[in-house]
């Protein structure tokens, strides 16, 4: 082991103990040390022992380490504390602006465990509320996390929509004149991206002596009329050549998941894609209704083909309200008459405000005083922007016991409650259904928020049996949130087909923070479109007159 390795043991040593909250002299002597040991002329497996007790910013403790290193290669004291430390939390260390005491207050106090939560602590606004942490920290750390996760290589579909323009332009000056198309998950609409599949009108020889020509392009693998990519950025092209197959073949089949291809070709086997100008022209040869790419998922989309035209695809126009939105109340950054004037902007007829409820201390949660307070001002705005209506309400935390955190007196007065599970998210399916279900039962629940509580790349969510809160929510008239963040799209879009069976509303929400967070819609609207989820069974498609007629009807079926 050589001078490198061990003062970077002793460095992360030294990192740990603070985030953990050690013995803060032992920590500094152990980064002393680390320091020292970079400096050293010598390699200190060239010494004896008694020469490594007496350098500098060595000592006894030091030293006896020193010596461990050396004969075993590792450090008992930095294996059992990186045993203590959760992955993600190590992984922080990476994040260039937060140092092992920030992190620690990030970790114990904030309850954050990996990069991507703290990301969309970030975004929320949530950072800037703990000591130590401004809105230029904030901002800083939101931007080196996002290079941070790009490099990495997944992506979120989100990302590269953004991105999608230029992506186009980027390989448009590679192909010039040839034909390509974006293909696979991405085309499908799928939310994590490992690979951007690309069909190329041109022979594979052609296709890898262009693209090697480029300079931030490195090959990784080829085989056959397959080329992959990866760009310094970090994002994989994987190239597909149309050496002896129509570039429309190769453009649908690669555009479809793996079971609704294999399905597809054995039941049309008859199929001629030379004599197809574009897709429509293949399911018209098919003799079937026409499937959006973005459902190209499973066998029974093509049995519903068969029988007729599909619903009509969900457009991020037919959403009429905005429900589930954060102002400064809580941890939002704009005011709640800022976020309804924008609605109205956007030719939206209502906006719901469900600031963070009182448990929500890391929010800045409403009290019962401030909820009171803001009803008022809400009514006071409602008088003056009307006929837009703010509705009131509140993401009331669902309790470790599964009851709601305010009294019913006080749920009483909202006109919509939004149940989600904020905190303890360790759970077991036991307990995470038994949570679940005695949140869904209460009375005053109107909407289930974020039903996993995942962040897609960061954190899987608790485990739960999707039919059965499904089943729940269906018995209680309770409507399931698909949470439109990018870094959420929770409840999965998997499971919304059972939920439709089931007759219970699905409501697409934007969770928003900020004006520019009324965007996110568009994401829980494409998630949506796979699911074949029809604007009527979307809560927010409904007109402000059907929005209030819904909760008129729902009050009175709960006796509330």
């Amino acid at each position: 082991m050589d001078n490198n390795a061990i003062a970077d043991s002793f460095s992360l040593l030294a990192k740990l103990m603070d985030i953990h909250g050690e013995n803060s002299f032992k920590s500094k002597s152990y980064s002393i040390a680390a320091f020292n040991i970079e400096k050293l002329p010598v390699q200190l497996s060239e010494l004896p022992a008694e020469k490594i007790f007496a350098l500098k910013g060595i000592g006894e403790s030091t030293g006896k380490k020193v010596i461990e290193l050396l004969g075993t290669g590792e450090l008992k004291q930095l294996i059992d504390i990186i045993q203590k430390t959760p992955p993600g939390v190590m992984e922080m260390l990476n994040i260039k602006g937060i140092g092992p005491k920030k992190i620690s207050t990030i970790w114990k106090e904030m309850e954050i465990e990996t990069i991507g939560e703290l990301l969309y602590a970030c975004e929320e606004n949530r950072l800037k509320l703990y000591k130590g942490f401004g809105e230029k920290t904030q901002q800083s750390v939101a931007e080196t996390i996002e290079f941070y996760l790009r490099s990495k290589g997944s992506f979120l579909f989100a990302q590269l929509k953004v991105m999608e323009e230029t992506i186009h332009g980027f390989l448009q000056k590679i192909v010039g004149d040839k034909k390509f198309s974006f293909t696979g998950a991405y085309k499908r609409q799928l939310e994590i991206i490992t690979e951007l599949e690309v069909v190329i009108d041109d022979t594979a020889e052609n296709i890898e002596s262009v693209f090697n020509a480029v300079q931030d392009l490195t090959l990784v693998e080829k085989s056959n009329n397959e080329l992959l990519y990866r760009a310094a950025q970090g994002l994989k092209f994987r190239l597909y050549s149309c050496d002896e197959t129509p570039f429309l073949r190769q453009v649908f089949l690669r555009g479809c998941s793996v079971e609704f291809a294999t399905i597809f070709m054995e039941t049309f086997p008859t199929i001629d894609f030379n004599l197809c100008k574009d897709e429509a022209d293949i399911f018209s040869q098919a003799g079937i209704a026409f499937i959006p790419s973005c459902q190209r998922e499973t066998t029974e989309v093509i049995h519903l083909a068969q029988q007729g035209p599909l619903p009509e695809l969900l457009q991020p126009t037919d959403i009429k309200g905005i429900i589930h939105s954060h102002s400064n109340w809580s941890d939002g950054g704009y005011t709640i008459e800022e976020m309804a004037r924008e609605a109205i902007s956007r030719g939206l007829e209502y906006l719901v405000i469900s600031d963070h409820s009182k448990t929500a201390f890391y929010a800045n949660g409403l009290d019962v005083e401030r909820v009171k307070a803001q009803h008022q001002y809400v009514d006071e705005l409602n008088r003056q922007l009307a006929p837009f209506k703010i509705f009131k309400s509140i993401e009331s935390d669902i309790l470790n016991d599964g009851s709601l955190d305010y009294s019913n007196e006080v749920l009483f007065t909202f006109d919509l409650v939004i149940a989600s599970v904020h905190a303890n998210l360790k759970m077991t399916e036991e307990k995470a259904m038994a949570r679940l279900l005695k949140a869904i039962e209460n009375p005053y629940t109107t909407i289930l928020g974020h039903m996993t509580g995942r962040l897609l790349l960061s954190r899987k969510g608790y485990p739960i049996d999707h039919k059965a809160i499904i089943d729940a929510c269906a018995a209680n008239q309770v409507v399931i949130e698909l949470n439109a963040n990018p870094n959420r799209l929770d409840m999965d879009w998997r499971h919304i087909g059972y939920a439709l069976e089931k007759g219970v509303l699905i409501s697409i929400d934007p969770d928003a923070h900020s004006l520019a967070g009324f965007d996110d819609i568009r994401y829980g609207v494409w998630a949506g479109q796979k699911a074949l989820l029809p604007k009527e069974r979307n809560l927010s498609s409904f007109n402000l007159a059907e929005f209030e007629e819904f909760l008129l009807q729902r009050h009175q079926l709960k006796n509330i």
